[in-house]
């Protein structure tokens, strides 16, 4: 961790509001989310408090009334702040068009509260493109740029593109939706937003679910390859992994003991005559669930009348965009149904709900966090929600309850809490009535399991986990080097009489992918393998079944060679079944592998002619490469009437007669004629044996990392292509 030189965070909003006072200019440290993280990250990152250099830079935006402000002066002891002046049209287009009316709502599942508006995307653009400006005047070498939320999903690509050596982290703050949502969004807006996003190195989200939904919207949309968690670009690949954001458990835990939280804690208490307390406090916002929230609670206390006069909900809405028409319809109808509430059931002595509009202070959320014996943390849709993580820490004594949504990002982690759905008016009800009655022993026991998770994934976790992936990232970028003689190579190539061209199909043809059905031949290669297929004799010869093999390159005049050698087709020939052998083998094979697909989720079978296959390129296991070694020595231990070959190729292992390979195929193709230019280009392991067979003056090539039998080595797949281009035109007269 820390092996840059400086860290430079870009988020929308600077870390301190900026006021003009008449002695000069004051800063207010804001409390947000990300300012809160950073704050108690940055001791732990080292930085220093004496000198500028070792200080945090924060580009934000600042309000256009500030330009004249001497822009140096800008920093506290923590952050040196680099603002970013934005026209009020633009920003108003950028932040409340785009971003908060269209990503924000969209991004949340309220379709039907999204506007897509075409000069709001241009400003989206005009601003993101703002901030590249004040970076790339700001970025020196060594730096990290670690760019935070939705309103800036464009500027990673955009600092890529202005510095391709920089290194760029990005974290996403909000859910990221199913495809099913990002289809709602035009074409060319989907397509930049997400090759916007893949400019960073490590792109981070909160949960595994919306890594899977950004990974499956990066196929859709880009058709890019995904191996694991990494999205393959032609220069690099880029890490998309959960990071779930969290609090400095040590300081809401410690600060709920001070004697002003103790103080204003047993005031409220007195003030409600220790009746049990529900608390919840949320921003104005339609995402949190507020309105389904007090449905939950009228039921409640419309079946559970033993409870009333002995249960008040302590209800905090913090207020927020409340000029916009569509949350002063929500805080109508919030005030609405707290009025009919309390009209209904309460007394002259008792109001069931306390109301506030307003922020609370510290010491008053803490106050509330302790006091509470049921905090009701019930969003529709939250990327994270640290709102509960702060009830849970600051739960010193062990007591308390936490009901929990199944929509919020927390609920993966908090399994200990009650988890509900929120628009579950009775599921709600019963949580409460069964919060409220839960034994001491119980609470502590579920308290005390989910600090245990909060102390081990603090916010310092977080933060070092993050840059933990990037270091790795970077110290596991394959360093390959073309060894190919690329001028020698095609001159002896053009110069022969007789070519043969074998060729592998995954990996070198095509790039892996996680589903293999997806695999596909671009236009431009069909139409370079058609041209060295008429001048030479072209060899596909791969691990993939006929049919598929068949399908893919209708109309190029290749040869091909199915199930790693068991099946030979000639141009406009029939196949040949070159392995005769008798498949009594394949029961024992397959109920081994069955066994370990039931053991590691996201395994599969796949039986083919003559070979059966196990794929865990999906597996869900850490240790699944491990596994992969314990079921190949399975099956190679496994008794059979003939000679079986245990293949273990690329997130694959496969079964199959030892008596036919594909180098016995490339032998017996290379027998044929009188040959005097052989090349032969694979990825595998499966390819290795092809090396091995062919004269020591073939061009035998092995595509990317490991150690080969191969004479020559081409970094990546996408050096295949290039260099059949260049085979392709040099048949091609001047």
């Amino acid at each position: 961790m820390n092996t840059f030189n400086r860290l430079l965070i870009v988020s929308y909003r600077l870390p301190f509001t900026i006021r003009e006072r008449e002695e000069g200019v004051e800063l207010i440290q804001n409390s947000g989310g990300l300012v809160s993280a950073v704050l108690s990250m940055a001791e732990r990152m080292g930085q220093s408090q004496q000198g500028t250099s070792a200080k945090i830079h924060w580009v934000g935006h600042a309000a256009s009334s500030l330009k004249h402000i001497d822009t140096s002066r800008l920093e506290n002891e923590t952050f040196v702040a680099h603002p970013v002046f934005i026209d009020d049209d633009v920003n108003k287009g950028f932040y409340e068009g785009f971003s908060n009316d269209l990503i924000w709502p969209l991004f949340h599942y309220f379709p039907s509260y999204a506007n897509f508006n075409e000069s709001d995307f241009q400003h989206y653009q005009q601003a993101n493109t703002r901030f590249l400006e004040e970076l790339t005047a700001l970025i020196e070498p060594g730096d990290f740029v670690w760019i935070h939320d939705f309103q800036l999903m464009l500027l990673p690509n955009m600092v890529r593109q202005a510095v391709p050596d920089a290194s760029i982290g990005y974290f996403f703050h909000i859910p990221f939706p199913t495809f099913e949502i990002i289809k709602l969004l035009p074409r060319t807006w989907r397509q930049v937003l997400i090759e916007g996003l893949l400019g960073a190195d490590v792109v981070g989200f909160h949960t595994p679910d919306y890594v899977q939904h950004f990974l499956q919207s990066v196929a859709e949309v880009l058709a890019l390859p995904t191996i694991e968690q990494r999205v393959v670009l032609p220069e690099r690949s880029v890490l998309v992994k959960d990071f779930p954001i969290s609090i400095d458990f040590v300081k809401f835990n410690w600060s709920s003991q001070e004697p002003e939280v103790v103080a204003t804690r047993q005031e409220y208490q007195d003030s409600l005559r220790n009746n049990k307390i529900i608390f919840s406090v949320d921003r104005l916002d339609y995402t949190k669930g507020i309105t389904y929230r007090l449905q939950g609670f009228e039921r409640f206390l419309t079946e559970n009348p033993d409870w009333h006069d002995k249960v008040t909900f302590v209800m905090t809405v913090v207020p927020s965009r409340d000029k916009i028409s569509q949350y002063q319809e929500l805080k109508r109808e919030i005030e609405e149904a707290v009025g009919r509430i309390n009209g209904q059931f309460g007394t002259i002595g008792w109001r069931p709900i306390i109301y506030l509009y307003r922020s609370l202070n510290f010491t008053e959320l803490l106050a509330l966090y302790t006091a509470c014996d049921v905090a009701l943390i019930t969003p529709v849709r939250d990327g994270m929600n640290l709102v509960c993580k702060e009830f849970v820490a600051s739960r010193y004594d062990h007591k308390g309850v936490l009901i929990l949504s199944e929509l919020a990002g927390a609920a993966q982690e908090l399994n200990n809490a009650l988890i509900i759905n929120p628009t579950d008016t009775q599921e709600m009800a019963n949580a409460i009535k069964q919060g409220l009655s839960m034994p001491l022993p119980e609470q502590e026991r579920r308290i005390l399991a989910m600090q245990h998770h909060l102390q081990n994934h603090s916010v310092f976790r977080w933060s070092n986990d993050f840059f933990t992936a990037f270091d790795d990232t970077m110290t596991n970028q394959p360093e390959l080097e073309t060894t190919l003689p690329v001028v020698p190579f095609i001159t002896a190539f053009s110069e022969a009489k007789q070519r043969l061209l074998l060729f592998d199909f995954d990996g070198t043809l095509s790039p892996i992918v996680n589903d293999p059905s997806e695999a596909r031949l671009s236009e431009t290669l069909t139409e370079t393998l058609h041209t060295l297929a008429e001048h030479s004799n072209l060899v596909v010869i791969s691990g993939r079944n006929r049919a598929f093999l068949e399908k893919t390159f209708t109309g190029i005049p290749v040869h091909l060679v199915a199930e790693h050698g068991a099946f030979l087709k000639n141009p406009d020939k029939p196949w040949t079944r070159l392995d005769l052998t008798a498949d009594d083998w394949v029961d024992s094979v397959r109920l081994t592998m069955d066994e370990f697909v039931e053991r590691f989720p996201g395994t599969s079978v796949e039986a083919k002619e003559t070979a059966i296959a196990w794929h865990y390129r999906r597996a869900e296991s850490d240790d699944i490469e491990g596994q992969a070694v314990e079921l190949a020595t399975q099956l190679r231990s496994l008794s059979s009437s003939v000679p079986l070959a245990v293949i273990q190729g690329s997130k694959v292992i496969e079964v199959k007669p030892a008596q036919h390979s594909k180098g016995t195929v490339a032998a017996t193709l290379f027998e044929d004629s009188p040959y005097d230019f052989v090349v032969s280009i694979g990825d595998d392991t499966t390819d290795e044996d092809m090396f091995r067979q062919l004269p020591n003056w073939a061009y035998t090539i092995k595509v990317g990392a490991g150690v080969s039998f191969a004479r020559y080595r081409l970094a990546r797949q996408r050096d295949v292509v290039a260099l059949l281009r260049q085979m392709s035109d040099a048949l091609i007269p001047a």
